[in-house]
């Protein structure tokens, strides 16, 4: 389904509480299915001209709750639902059913979008030195004695087989 803009969403809507046209009608004039007409205007008639404008929030478990007690309690659809409580997507809600249904109530915690953060304190462990004269500091010391000493020894075998080995020219 292709995205509306809020005006093209209210001026359907406003065709269809005028009673001239069907759902149908409109639905099939601006290429969409009659169930988003329908939507559309159960928003409208709950939220007014706000149901359109986007909004991206963040659920809590407890509103997410609230929400689902709330179906159940008065048996409203999912579009009823979430007219009322102006939650975009009506299937929203439906995942919701289906997590606490499935997974229990910690599903429906709230979880973090987006690349987590790099952890900084890690990076600090890895700065902090040794104090001078401890083993960690010494065992530190050798380490870096030891890999020094293979470097050089490994740049030293490798400057002597170009020197033994004959330029060959064509």
């Amino acid at each position: 389904m292709a995205k509306f803009t809020a005006e093209e969403k209210l001026n359907a809507v406003e065709r269809a509480l005028k009673g001239k046209e069907s759902y149908m009608v409109i639905a099939k004039s601006i290429g969409v299915d009659d169930t988003a007409i329908h939507k559309w205007v159960k928003q409208y008639e709950h939220n007014g001209v706000e149901a359109f404008i986007k909004q991206y929030t963040n659920y809590t478990q407890q509103f997410k709750l609230n929400v689902l007690n709330f179906m159940i309690e008065y048996g409203t659809s999912l579009n009823e639902t979430a007219a009322i409580f102006k939650i975009a997507a009506p299937s929203t809600i439906l995942v919701w059913r289906r997590q606490l249904e499935t997974q229990g109530m910690d599903a429906l915690q709230s979880k973090k979008k987006g690349r987590p953060s790099m952890k900084k304190e890690s990076n600090k462990q890895l700065k902090q030195a040794p104090v001078e004269g401890s083993t960690e500091a010494l065992q530190a010391e050798i380490e870096r004695l030891r890999m020094e000493n293979e470097y050089l020894k490994k740049l030293n075998a490798l400057v002597q087989n170009k020197e033994k080995s004959p330029r060959k020219t064509k």
